[in-house]
């Protein structure tokens, strides 16, 4: 399957882009930045970092821009018109709504969010309460898109182990597992179908719709992250035996 990923903004490199269904990690709320910075904590970055890694990970700070309100808006009034099926997006519980809104304005059916849970994956280092370990995924599709059929609820890491059961590490800071993004391929598009990812970062998405037998393209603004993807995607993969 064709594999194409691009350096630079996507609104200046994906914008002859046109594709069947889209599917991004993009950068969440400031208030998720903000936890990952060791300023936030009264901890400090070696005391966090020390923490993490007694219990099996190292945490590190977010090192590109979070989203506000109106960078959201403006995704979504581009790419909704080039996106000919469904716009999946994972994001954190402060922007879940602002996508939905902006999703509903744009004329698209949106989705109650759904939980994507990877078990243990962020535990609360200062202060007391729950960890959480869940991201959402906001899905949408056309108002005039034919019927899809029953999807998950939820997506949870197979068996309880982080990383899903191939034990799959994460190639940037907050990317997400391929469990996941070969999940959500599978039930989002159909063998063929070109998949776009505006924010590629590890190229975890591409990577998944290759295996899953989907074309993808996708954009990535960080030269040290696009090397990272590059390489990733150079190294080759096992394509899914049987599709759907």
């Amino acid at each position: 399957m064709t594999v194409d990923l691009r350096l630079g903004d996507w609104r200046e490199v994906l914008a002859d882009v046109e594709c069947d269904a889209l599917i991004v990690d993009a950068p969440y709320s400031e208030r998720t930045h903000a936890s990952h910075s060791p300023r936030t904590s009264v901890l400090t970055a070696c005391e966090r970092d020390a923490k993490w890694a007694a219990r099996g990970g190292k945490r590190g700070s977010i090192n590109y821009e979070c989203l506000e309100v109106e960078d959201v808006g403006e995704f979504v009034a581009s790419w909704a018109p080039r996106t000919r099926g469904w716009f999946v997006t994972i994001t954190d519980d402060i922007l879940a709504p602002v996508w939905a809104d902006a999703l509903r304005d744009a004329g698209r059916y949106v989705f109650s969010p759904i939980a994507c849970v990877d078990s243990g994956s962020r535990v609360r280092l200062a202060g007391d309460g729950p960890s959480q370990w869940s991201v959402w995924a906001v899905v949408a599709r056309p108002r005039s898109m034919a019927k899809w059929g029953t999807l998950p609820g939820a997506y949870v890491v197979p068996n309880g182990q982080r990383g899903g059961a191939s034990g799959d590490r994460k190639e940037v800071i907050c990317g997400k597992p391929l469990w996941l993004m070969q999940s959500l391929v599978r039930d989002y598009s159909r063998p063929g179908d070109l998949i776009c990812d505006p924010c590629a970062g590890g190229a975890t998405t591409l990577l998944a719709a290759a295996i899953e037998g989907r074309r993808a393209v996708g954009a990535e603004m960080m030269p040290e992250h696009y090397e990272i993807a590059s390489k990733r995607l150079r190294a080759g993969f096992t394509p899914t035996m049987f599709r759907f």
